[in-house]
């Protein structure tokens, strides 16, 4: 999987930059905006996941969370200690109770699991298009929540699931987010990424000319559970306590809304509606607290958070379709830039 000199660049950019806001953040800021900081990180990772495989074959994808909740239990379940797990999972199957591993190990094991799981799901759902694909996703979404809140065994079911190690810093989501970002840029770049997004137009056409669409689907299927396996990790070992609404529909929406405000065909997209909407959900947050704003004492306003997220899908959708930055990455709008620059000086 190649990636040309200048789409590296971009986005060696932009992984650079949120690696420089975090040295800061880790660095300065108080332990509530480095907790929020991580948040945002393993959030980003998340919608870069999203953006891999919804970006590039033009199907909506609910589903996404499902493969962030399976990696986050199966990390969590394998490196809790045996003392926590005597008293959470007493009962677990395959002797899971009896013994423990080191949370790095837990993570590859997770991630392996979660792509074997994604691989035989994929199978059968690269075979939709449109509206029958988007509920298929959906659907896989609700089975996951119901297996996670009914394996009580397993997972505790609805009750949260205590006693995770809490090893993840925020180097570890630095290193993971730039790493992310760089991968689907590669993929998207590629001669696949192009020829999905091409099969997207049009798949009979697509197909007609030897693209092989549902091998290339299933190669961003498998690429999205990756990039969310990680970031269902990172979130288990970094908070301490999950729970199955950790990974249901509050998160979906939360991560479709910054896919589809920044743009979803675009890497850059997906990390500038990540930031705006991270901004706006804690501006939200404080607004429904009823605060006092330059001695106006504000109205207990519930529910606003919600109401935000709602309205910017919807705002988004009506005025500007495509996103803030449609398909463009941040080397494109630098280099349409130079050639403006270029032009104005010539004449």
């Amino acid at each position: 999987m190649m990636i040309e000199r200048r789409a590296l660049v971009g986005a060696m950019v932009l992984a650079l930059c949120i690696v420089a806001v975090g040295i800061l953040i880790s660095s300065f800021a108080a332990p509530y905006h480095q907790r929020l900081f991580f948040t945002f990180l393993v959030n980003l990772i998340a919608v870069v996941g999203l953006q891999a495989f919804m970006g590039n074959s033009d199907i909506t994808h609910f589903g996404h969370l499902g493969f962030m909740g399976i990696s986050a239990y199966a990390t969590a379940i394998l490196a809790m200690p045996v003392a926590a797990k005597r008293s959470a999972l007493a009962s677990a199957p395959f002797g899971l109770s009896t013994f423990d591993v080191s949370p790095i190990l837990a993570v590859i094991v997770a991630i392996l699991i979660t792509l074997v799981i994604a691989f035989l799901v994929g199978l059968m759902m690269v075979r939709q298009n449109g509206v029958p694909a988007t509920i298929a996703t959906l659907a896989f979404l609700v089975i996951i929540n119901v297996v996670l809140m009914n394996w009580i065994d397993l997972t505790r079911g609805p009750r949260a699931l205590y006693g995770i190690p809490v090893k993840a810093t925020i180097g570890w989501g630095l290193a993971s987010a730039a790493f992310v970002i760089l991968l689907a840029r590669a993929f998207r770049d590629s001669k696949w990424g192009l020829q999905l997004r091409a099969a997207s137009e049009d798949v009979a056409a697509a197909s007609a000319v030897g693209v092989r669409v549902r091998r290339l689907r299933l190669a961003a299927w498998m690429l999205s559970a990756f990039i969310m396996a990680i970031a269902g990790a990172l979130f288990a070992l970094f908070v301490g306590t999950i729970s199955p609404k950790s990974f249901y529909f509050d998160l979906t929406f939360l991560t479709l809304a910054m896919l589809v405000l920044g743009g979803m065909h675009s890497v850059t997209g997906a990390v500038l509606g990540c930031v705006l909407i991270t901004v706006g959900v804690e501006a939200m947050r404080f607004l429904e607290s009823g605060p006092l704003v330059a001695g106006l004492q504000l109205p207990e306003m519930f529910g606003l958070t919600g109401f935000f997220l709602g309205l910017i899908i919807v705002l988004t959708m009506i005025l500007r379709p495509s996103g803030l930055v449609g398909s463009d990455e941040v080397d494109d709008l630098w280099y349409r830039r130079r050639q403006r620059k270029a032009g104005t000086e010539v004449s």
